[in-house]
């Protein structure tokens, strides 16, 4: 942990704009990874960033001076996942994914949000759809960007979309054991390894980072006991599909919260849920759109767009 939180620091101190990263302690004795950016900025709703598998708060810093330079900015640490507590979560995909949403809301009472705007990246995206089913008062809107786990899984194999190489790759290696277990194994070469199967992440940050920073940084948030990993694991019935997807639950959300999707034009993530939300809630606000160059990690791939859209999004809310 002492590595990560090393690490992190390097990535942190690129941060121009005033931020403060603690311990947020849950009453349930977990304690929630938190980094809010532009505390002074009051007069506005926040914008919460939920990350995606296996990701932290520090992938975030393509994003984070510029999304707070007129709002207060949280981010944190998923249960289970980099610097955040790893209890052991339940084994059903039900009780996974209420435990995550619990965790989230316990934090925001905690950090006394009224209010939000919520982002949510991949698995970040599914969880921020699950807590805004439960808390829709809480969500002034809601922006899924490429959000893992709202398909059904095709019955056709003809019409699954192939995941990319590294995916395939690692989920040959790992059969049944959990998605990062490889990562563990692999000890003082993990970051090597994380280089290996995904040199995109070097380029994606290579504006602030041209060492390993980053790679290291997936690595540490990884290299631990497997506890968000694990309830990921529950919740998917292999990498692609979630055993609950979305789709089937979307329509519980309030009427009147506003979701924004955010695609990666190359992702390999299924674009046309966008268009399977809107006929799902058709007295909603649905928008969906997709991002030319980007591939999943939507924010990584073209940060200056990315950014541009979000606090579009937001300044419409305020």
């Amino acid at each position: 942990m002492s590595q990560l939180k090393n690490v992190e620091a390097r990535i942190l101190q690129c941060l121009q704009n005033k931020f403060l990263a603690r311990y947020v302690s849950l009453p349930n004795q977990n304690k929630i990874w938190t980094v809010t950016v532009s505390p002074e900025q009051k007069d506005r709703t926040p914008l919460v960033m939920v990350h995606g598998f296996g990701g932290g708060v520090g992938l975030w810093i393509l994003n984070m001076d510029s999304l707070s330079a007129r709002r207060t900015l949280h981010t944190f640490d998923l249960l289970g996942f980099g610097r955040s507590s790893r209890p052991t979560f339940p084994r059903d995909p039900e009780g996974a994914e209420d435990e995550f949403v619990t965790s989230i809301e316990t934090w925001r009472e905690t950090m006394g949000i009224p209010t939000m705007i919520l982002l949510g990246h991949s698995l970040g995206g599914f969880l921020a759809t699950s807590y805004s089913i439960k808390y829709p008062e809480r969500v002034k809107h809601l922006i899924l960007v490429d959000p893992w786990g709202f398909p059904l899984r095709p019955t056709d194999p003809s019409e699954i979309r192939a995941p990319p190489t590294w995916v395939k790759a690692v989920a040959s290696v790992l059969g049944r054991s959990n998605p990062l277990a490889v990562l563990r194994v692999a000890g003082p070469w993990g970051p090597g390894l994380v280089q290996r199967f995904r040199p995109d992440f070097k380029r994606k940050f290579a504006d602030f980072f041209e060492d390993d920073t980053i790679s290291e940084y997936i690595y540490h948030c990884n290299a631990q006991n497997p506890s968000g990993e694990t309830a990921f694991k529950a919740m998917m019935e292999s990498f692609g599909w979630a055993r609950r997807p979305m789709l089937e639950r979307i329509h519980l959300i309030r009427k009147d919260v506003p979701i924004t999707m955010i695609y990666g034009a190359n992702t390999w993530i299924d674009t046309s849920t966008g268009k399977k939300v809107k006929m799902q809630r058709p007295d909603s606000y649905v928008r969906d759109m997709e991002i030319e160059g980007a591939s999943h990690h939507v924010y990584a791939d073209q940060p200056h767009i990315f950014n541009a859209v979000v606090e579009e999004i937001c300044n419409s809310v305020d």
